[in-house]
C-alpha cells in the first residue's frame, strides 16, 4: 500500500470501454452453444429466434443500465445500483453471488475453454492428461493451464489498468475481425449450402437431447415435436448457452471510476458493445445454417459447431483456425472479467461488507488484494470440473439480479426523482417492462427444465443473508 493514498485514475476512453463490453461478452460460447440450443428447439427458425431474443434482452438491459451508470458513475456498478434502489442487503447479495458464482465461475469456465482448445495445438495440455489423482479429485494439465492463465492475467492487472487496457483492446479487436472473417468466408467458400434445407424446418419446435454411444459420443435419438409449457422450458434451457455467451456486458459499469467522462461513455459503450456482439452472434448462426445441415449443428463432435463449420470452409486446417480463434477470444475475455470483477469487491469493502484489505489500492492504483482473492476462488472452481452445472447456476442467478436492477430504475425514478440523469433508459417504460417479463419467463423455465442447479444457484445467493448480518455486526464492533 502506497503512502500517497492512490485513487482510481480515469484513463479509459470510449473505445477502451466498448472493447471491455464486447471483449467480456465474447468467450467460447458462440463457437459451441448453438449445438445445445438446436437440440433443445430443433429448427432453424427457433435457433435464430433464441439468439434474437437473447440479443434483444441484452441490448435492452444494457441501454437501461446506461441511466444507472450516468446517475452513479463510480466503481462497483451493479452493486451500487442495487444498494441505492433497495438497500445494502440486496447489494451485498449481488456482491456475494458475484464473488462466489457469477464472476469467478465465469472466469474458471472461460479459462478451461482456453485450455481445451489449446490442446488442439499442444496435446499434452488436454483434460485427458491427468497430472495428479488425489482420490477425491483428479487434476488435469488443462486445469493447471487454466489456473496459470488466470494467475498471469491477474498479475498483469495488478501492474496497473494501462496494461490490462492494452491486452483488452488488442485481443478484442483481433477476435472481432477474426469472427467477421469466419462469417464472410463461410458464406463465400462453403463447398455446399444447406440454407434451403435447414429453413424448411421453419419454426417447427422439436427436441432431441440425444444419447451417448459406447464411445461416449453424443448421437441423435429422434426428434419429437414440442409445444406449450414444454416449449417454454426448452427455450429457457436453450437460452442458458446464449445468455451465458452474451453475459458480462455489464463489466464496464464496475470500473466507472477509471473511465473518462463516465456519464456519457459508459452508457454509449454499453449500447455499442452489445450491438456489435449481438450482430456478430446472429450472423455467425446464419453462417452455421448455410454451411452445415441442422443435424450436424445439433450433434457436432463435443458440441464444437464452429470447428465442424470451419472444416467445411477451410478443410483440415479449420480445426486449427478455430482453436487459435478461441484461444485469442477466451484470453481476451478473461482479461476483461478479471480487470472489472475486483472493483466490485473493492467497493463492498469500502462499505465494510467485504475483507478489509480489498478496500486498498496498490501503488498502481488498482485493488491488487481483491484481484488475488478473485484469482484464488476462480482457480479452485477450475478444479471442480462442473462447468456445465456452473453455467446453469450462473445464468439463473445473473438474470435474477438483472431483473432486480432494471426494476430498480422504476424504484429510483420515484425514490430519487431529482437526481441528475444525463442519460435516460431508452424506451422507458415499455422496453424495460418487456425485458423484465422475458427474463422472468426465462428464470421460471430454467427452474422447470433444470431445477437442481438453478435452485443451487439461488441457495448460494441466500447463504449471503447470514453473511451480511455477520459483516454488519463486525462493522459495528470495529466502529
Amino acid at each position: 500500500m502506497s503512502n500517497t493514498n492512490p485513487s482510481f485514475k480515469p484513463t479509459l476512453s470510449l473505445f477502451d470501454a466498448t472493447m471491455i463490453v464486447a471483449g467480456g461478452m465474447i468467450g467460447s460460447g458462440i463457437f459451441i452453444v448453438s449445438a445445445d440450443i438446436t437440440r433443445n428447439v430443433g429448427s432453424a427458425g427457433w435457433l435464430v429466434l433464441v439468439w434474437l431474443i437473447t440479443g434483444f434482452m441484452t441490448i435492452t438491459a444494457a441501454v437501461s443500465y446506461g441511466e444507472l451508470s450516468a446517475m452513479y458513475p463510480k466503481a462497483g456498478g451493479q452493486y451500487v445500483y442495487l444498494k441505492e434502489a433497495y438497500n445494502s442487503l440486496v447489494g451485498f447479495l449481488f456482491g456475494w453471488s458475484f464473488f462466489s458464482v457469477i464472476q469467478t465461475a465465469t472466469i474458471a469456465a472461460v479459462g478451461v475453454a482456453f485450455s481445451r482448445f489449446t490442446a488442439y495445438l499442444i496435446p499434452s495440455v488436454s483434460e485427458q492428461n491427468i497430472i495428479a489423482d488425489l482420490g477425491f479429485i483428479k487434476i488435469s494439465a488443462a486445469q493447471l493451464l487454466a489456473i496459470a492463465m488466470i494467475a498471469f492475467l491477474t498479475y498483469t492487472n495488478t501492474r496497473g489498468v494501462k496494461g490490462g487496457k492494452i491486452i483488452q483492446s488488442t485481443f478484442t479487436v483481433t477476435k472481432l475481425v477474426s469472427l467477421f472473417g469466419l462469417i464472410v468466408f463461410g458464406f463465400l467458400l462453403a463447398k455446399q449450402s444447406f440454407w434451403s434445407e435447414n429453413w424448411q424446418t421453419g419454426l417447427s419446435a422439436m427436441q432431441d437431447m440425444g444419447s451417448k454411444d459406447a464411445g461416449g459420443a453424443l448421437q441423435a435419438t429422434g426428434w419429437k415435436p414440442i409445444s406449450g409449457a414444454v416449449l417454454i422450458g426448452a427455450v429457457a434451457a436453450a437460452m442458458v448457452g446464449s445468455i451465458f455467451s452474451s453475459d458480462s456486458w455489464n463489466n464496464v459499469t464496475f470500473i466507472a471510476g477509471e473511465i473518462k467522462n463516465p456519464q456519457r461513455n459508459i452508457g454509449l459503450s454499453l449500447f455499442l458493445g452489445t450491438l456489435i456482439v449481438t450482430l456478430i452472434y446472429i450472423t455467425a448462426n446464419l453462417m452455421y445454417l448455410h454451411v452445415l445441415p441442422l443435424q450436424s449443428i445439433a450433434f457436432a463432435e463435443n458440441d464444437r459447431v464452429a470447428v465442424t463449420a470451419a472444416n467445411q470452409i477451410f478443410g483440415n486446417a479449420g480445426t486449427i483456425v478455430i482453436a487459435v480463434m478461441i484461444m485469442i477470444s477466451t484470453f481476451g475475455c478473461n482479461n476483461g472479467l478479471i480487470l472489472a470483477g475486483a472493483r466490485v469487491y473493492y467497493t463492498m469493502a469500502q462499505d465494510g461488507l467485504f475483507f478489509k484489505k480489498t478496500a486498498e489500492l496498490n501503488k498502481n492504483a488498482v485493488p491488487a488484494y481483491a484481484l488475488w482473492i478473485q484469482c484464488l476462488v476462480a482457480s479452485l472452481l477450475c478444479l471442480s470440473g462442473k462447468y456445465g452445472d456452473l453455467l446453469t447456476m450462473v445464468s439463473f442467478v445473473v438474470v435474477i439480479f438483472y431483473v432486480l436492477t432494471i426494476i430498480g430504475i422504476f424504484i429510483l425514478r420515484k425514490k430519487q426523482p431529482d437526481l441528475p440523469r444525463p442519460y435516460k433508459a431508452f424506451g422507458y417504460p415499455v422496453l424495460p417492462i418487456i425485458y423484465i417479463i422475458l427474463a422472468s419467463l426465462f428464470c421460471v423455465g430454467l427452474v422447470w427444465s433444470s431445477p437442481t442447479y438453478s435452485l443451487w444457484g439461488l441457495a448460494i445467493t441466500l447463504i449471503g443473508i447470514p453473511l451480511y448480518y455477520l459483516a454488519v455486526r463486525n462493522k459495528k464492533q470495529e466502529a
